[in-house]
């Protein structure tokens, strides 16, 4: 999403594309109306991943066809339509399946998911949201939980990481006792998504973890859920 959840955008291993949606109303699924999309086809035949800087001047696409993150421009914050490539990571060294791409707060650092290795791969960059700077930290496995891990997120002060895959078909949360270091994660608890997606590929909240939406390529859908305690899966 956006910043104020009304724009969502979907990435797209059939079409190589990002999808870009808009919301009448902020962070609710049932009032989006499709407005565009911007291949990313001449960078990434297998893209499975998406994230944003904080103001919607840059996007990252991670895929598992050249195992790389790619870093685009936006002239106009959030809309793909003015996206133009920029530069590019590979992360083929840490994984040769990643799945999801996010960042910390001030975007020093960057975590991918590797479906290969079935962990979370830190990474450190000395310029904030910039590619090019990026150097492997650490890798925390979620093997024991999910042996295809698809999608990624934190809460917002990053003591909380949550984990979906397509092998057991849930959201795992896991408590870090240090902000944003993976190597500080342990096992919490899961949320079964099954009943409405056997394949869920990505995971996502609102801002102030009331809500959560998953994604999946069974279904082909985006599932909204209520959260009675924010960022609490339970």
């Amino acid at each position: 999403f956006n910043n104020d959840g009304t724009k969502m955008y979907v990435i797209g291993g059939s079409g190589d594309d990002v999808n870009e949606y808009s919301l009448s109303t902020a962070f609710d699924i049932s009032t989006a109306t499709y407005v565009q999309n911007f291949s990313v086809s001449s960078q990434e035949t297998v893209p499975t991943g998406i994230a944003f800087n904080n103001n919607g001047t840059k996007m990252y696409v991670i895929g598992n066809a050249d195992d790389d993150v790619i870093e685009y421009s936006l002239s106009t914050a959030f809309d793909i339509s003015s996206a133009s490539y920029t530069q590019v990571f590979s992360v083929v060294g840490q994984d040769t399946y990643p799945t999801d791409i996010t960042f910390n707060n001030d975007g020093t650092k960057m975590f991918v998911v590797g479906n290969t290795g079935d962990d979370i791969n830190e990474y450190n960059l000395s310029t904030a949201f910039d590619v090019s700077t990026v150097s492997y930290v650490q890798n925390f496995s979620v093997a024991t939980q999910e042996s295809n891990p698809a999608g990624l997120a934190f809460n917002n002060d990053g003591t909380k990481m949550f984990v979906t895959g397509f092998t057991d078909d849930d959201v795992n949360e896991y408590s870090l006792s240090t902000a944003f270091d993976v190597s500080t994660a342990s096992y919490v608890q899961r949320f079964v998504v099954s009943g409405q997606e056997s394949a869920p590929t990505g995971l996502t909240f609102n801002n102030d973890g009331t809500k959560m939406f998953v994604i999946g390529s069974t279904g082909d859908d985006v599932n909204e859920y209520a959260l009675s305690t924010a960022f609490d899966v339970t």
